[in-house]
């Protein structure tokens, strides 16, 4: 392939991306679309609590629907989300209406887009972005429509897995430092989403690139001990209920959830996982361990009640994400099927 054939390709993908980001804004804003205000309980949750943040001058604040407990960073664990959107309400000046009915659909246009530059080293950017739009949204488990904390949290998934897979120097484990940092501050269950994730592949570099495994491990463990001592507090009470089983939520089923995402990106999943196996490498390795540690974590869940419910409720937004990264790694390959030029008899 020479120049000529990069440069076309690359102008290809990036005229298919448009139409891709922009159905990704439309799905997210379906909900919105006629309908001027917040559409799920927790979007009202999370306005109170910003406002009242923000009334208070202080992260610690009296809680606006009972009027008499307080609620802190110890209490409140997704303060950071609302902190977050607060001052971005403060600087930019738009109103609360317009930020929870349009900047879900933008949140998830970066998440898409995100996945595509994720995907794309690996030479199937605009396939995984594709089905990435098709993440569904539930009252159940939530997702891309509502601005809630699991939704801003999927973004980070797929830049995380970028970085850890290509680069190695401490700039790139400072970024996954960063990364975790953020979503322990509005969201946990998107931080150990992410580890799930990445510790096949962490696990795969201790033989060849140790250095590399230790820089990983270091930029999501330490997160969870030094920073938020509020977290550090909650591992070993949340530790002892991995081993207490947990009765499973009337609202979530993960069979109806995946089915709802469609037969047909499960399909390409599975052909991705043949796909990525055949390419061989600890990067490709790494994803489809990923994505089978995942799957692990969720099937303990829903048939032991062993684990952590909020990380199991989660945790499906996060797979179907992964799923849509590995199943354009099929989609890719059925694409790029030949038939032979002659059948011989």
């Amino acid at each position: 392939m020479n120049l000529h054939d990069i440069t076309k390709m690359t102008k290809f993908d990036y005229l298919t991306l448009l139409p891709i980001m922009a159905l990704a804004f439309y799905i997210a804003f379906i909900p919105h679309q006629s309908y001027p205000y917040l559409v799920h309980i927790d979007d009202w949750v999370h306005l109170a609590y910003s406002k009242a943040m923000l009334s208070a001058g202080s992260t610690t604040f009296i809680d606006p629907f009972l009027g008499q407990a307080t609620l802190s960073l110890s209490s409140n664990l997704e303060a950071g989300f609302q902190l977050f959107w607060g001052v971005f309400h403060q600087i930019s000046g738009i109103s609360w209406l317009a930020i929870f009915r349009y900047f879900p659909s933008i949140v998830f246009m970066m998440t898409v887009l995100s996945v595509y530059i994720l995907a794309h080293r690996r030479g199937f950017g605009w396939e995984a972005a594709i089905f990435t739009c098709l993440i569904p949204s539930t009252v159940g488990i939530l997702g891309p429509a509502f601005l809630v904390p699991v939704a801003m949290g999927l973004l980070f998934m797929p830049l995380s897995i970028f970085v850890a897979l290509n680069f190695r120097n401490v700039w790139s484990y400072l970024a996954v430092f960063i990364f975790t940092c953020f979503l322990l501050s509005i969201h946990a269950p998107s931080a150990i989403c992410v580890v799930i994730v990445l510790v096949p592949y962490i696990l795969l570099n201790l033989k060849g690139n140790f250095k590399h495994s230790l820089g990983l491990t270091l930029a999501l463990a330490i997160p969870f001990l030094a920073p938020f001592h509020w977290i550090f507090d909650l591992l070993l009470p949340t530790a002892r209920t991995l081993f207490v089983t947990h009765p499973m939520s009337a609202n979530v089923h993960i069979l109806q959830i995946i089915t709802t995402y469609g037969y047909l990106p499960i399909l390409f999943c599975l052909l991705g996982i043949f796909a990525l196996v055949l390419r061989g490498g600890k990067e490709n390795y790494g994803l489809t361990l990923g994505l089978l540690a995942m799957l692990l974590m969720l099937v303990i869940f829903s048939v032991f009640h062993y684990g952590v419910g909020i990380v199991f409720e989660r945790g499906l937004m996060f797979m179907m994400l992964i799923m849509g990264v590995v199943a354009g790694a099929g989609l890719m390959w059925v694409k790029d099927l030949s038939l032979p030029k002659k059948i011989g008899i």
